[in-house]
Parts: C-alpha cells; sequence; structure tokens
C-alpha cells in the first residue's frame, strides 16, 4: 500500500517537472548539442559539410590571434568580476546590517532599478557619459579642467570594464545580500563577547559565512561577462574584440559556423574549468578557516 502511494506521489512529481524539463532541454540542450555538433564538420563555399574533422579545434587552440582574445577576455571577465564583487559587498553588507529590516525592500527596490532599462540602452548611455564630447568631458572642459576632450576615457579596456561592472553590480548584490541575511547575529554577539574586533569579528565570521553568496556573485558576473559581445563594440569601439566578437565574425562575416562553433566550445570549456578551480580554492579556503 504504501509503495503504490509512493509510485503514485512519483508519477505526479514526473508530471509536475516534466514541462519545465522539457523546455529547458528544448531551449539549453538543443542549442549547445548543434553547437558541439557543428564543431566537428568541414566548411564548404557557403554550406556546412558533413564530414568529420579535427581541424577547428586545431585552429581554436593554436591560432595566435585566438589566444591572445582568449586571455584578453579572460583578463577583462576577471578583472570585472573582482571590482564588481569589491564594490557590490560594502553595498549588501551595508542593507544587510546597517539599514533596518522595514527599510531593506526599499533598498532592494532601488538596486534593482537598472533592470528596469535594456542592456544595451544603459552601454549606449555609458558611451555618451564617456564620449569625446560626452558629459564628462563637456562638464571638465566647462569647469576649465581641461582645454581639449580627453580621449582615453573610451574605446580602451578600462571603460569597457567600468561599463560591465556597473550593469552586472545588481547580480553581484543580491546573492551577496541574501547569504549575509542568512547569518544568525547571535555568532557576531559572541565573537565580540569573547574580546574579538570587528574587524577581527568580519575575517573570522561574517566573511566565511559570506562566501556562499560571493562565490554565487562571481560566477553570476564571470560566466557571462566573458562572453559579453555588446561592450566590447560599441565602448571598445571594436577595437579590443573578444572571444564573442571573434565567434561573431566567423559565425556571420565569414560564414564560418564550424570554426564559430569551435570557439563557442572552447571558450564554454575554459569558463567551466576556470569556475571549477575556483570552487575548488574556496572550498580549500573554507576548511582551513575551520
Amino acid at each position: 500500500m504504501a509503495k503504490a502511494s509512493w509510485d503514485k506521489e512519483a508519477r505526479q512529481g514526473l508530471t509536475l517537472i516534466s514541462p519545465p524539463f522539457l523546455y529547458a532541454l528544448l531551449v539549453l540542450a538543443a542549442p549547445i548539442l548543434t553547437i558541439l555538433t557543428y564543431s566537428f564538420l568541414t566548411d564548404g563555399y557557403l554550406t556546412v559539410l558533413w564530414e568529420f574533422t579535427w581541424d577547428n579545434y586545431i585552429y581554436a587552440w593554436t591560432d595566435p590571434i585566438v589566444r591572445l582574445v582568449m586571455i584578453r577576455s579572460l583578463g577583462v571577465a576577471a578583472l570585472v568580476t573582482l571590482v564588481t564583487v569589491l564594490l557590490a559587498f560594502p553595498v549588501a553588507y551595508y542593507v544587510s546590517f546597517m539599514v533596518r529590516p522595514e527599510r531593506k525592500s526599499m533598498w532592494l527596490f532601488l538596486i534593482t532599478i537598472p533592470f528596469w532599462t535594456s542592456y544595451l540602452i544603459r552601454v549606449f548611455l555609458w558611451k555618451v557619459i564617456l564620449g569625446y564630447n560626452g558629459v564628462i568631458n563637456s562638464t571638465l572642459t566647462g569647469l576649465g579642467i581641461i582645454d581639449q576632450p580627453l580621449t582615453f576615457i573610451l574605446y580602451n579596456v578600462n571603460s569597457i570594464v567600468l561599463t560591465l561592472a556597473h550593469a552586472y553590480a545588481p547580480f553581484a548584490i543580491l546573492p551577496i545580500f541574501i547569504a549575509l541575511e542568512k547569518i544568525d547575529r547571535s555568532l557576531l554577539e559572541a565573537g565580540r563577547d569573547l574580546g574579538e574586533s570587528k574587524a577581527m569579528t568580519f575575517w573570522r565570521v561574517t566573511l566565511p559565512l559570506a562566501m556562499p553568496g560571493v562565490i554565487a556573485a562571481t560566477m553570476i558576473v564571470f560566466i557571462p561577462t566573458i562572453g559579453d559581445y555588446v561592450t566590447p563594440e560599441l565602448i571598445g569601439g571594436g577595437k579590443i574584440p573578444m572571444i564573442a566578437n571573434l565567434i561573431q565574425v566567423q559565425m556571420l562575416a565569414l560564414d564560418d559556423r564550424p570554426k564559430g562553433s569551435a570557439l563557442a566550445v572552447s571558450a564554454m570549456l575554459i569558463v567551466a574549468i576556470v569556475c571549477l578551480i575556483f570552487l575548488f580554492l574556496n572550498r580549500r579556503f573554507l576548511k582551513v578557516r575551520q
């Protein structure tokens, strides 16, 4: 009788999760499998030949231009992640520990305001702010601080990092805030009762307990940043291409879908390896802290 009841509940559970599972399989697994398949095929003139080859991966892993672009993409993504998390943690900490409970919802509301506008619009706004005749140059020129507009604040890595850090800041603040909210405040009080300073209590109690949120913020920022296409194209002026721009060139401009697919698969593998390394190091850090 109990087994029949369990089987019935299992069937009901499968019926409940089947639609979203099939949807996820369709919109996530199918494109990835398609790209993976294309990466082993041969490019023909305006068509794809169903002939197995390793040439696409040989190109993706040995071409010096691809290597340079991939290293640049990893460097920019790492820098954006570092800047974003370092700026997001104080904001999340302030909202969690300093703001009164009845006002936290208002602060979270304010943090999510950037989501109200399109990502593309926000990138264009930063181009207007940093442009040759943009807000910064116009203000500095009007105040007499500079005679000629600054040319180094746009179309470089710094402007790309600034734009991406602003765009992904809410994605970093929210998971860190959730992790901080889960910390039992009595643990902090116990640390102070034992004679620990606020700084040491933060280092030994708050930070280790908040690490799941920091990890989540790091992954949420790093993964989409390395594959960003719009910001390097607009803010970088197309002069500082990242791996997504190179994939776009292969896929559309050169109509070489197998090579573009090999680049995409290679980028996904590298991101997966980097994320696994970070998770491993973080686990070791938590063991040492304990």
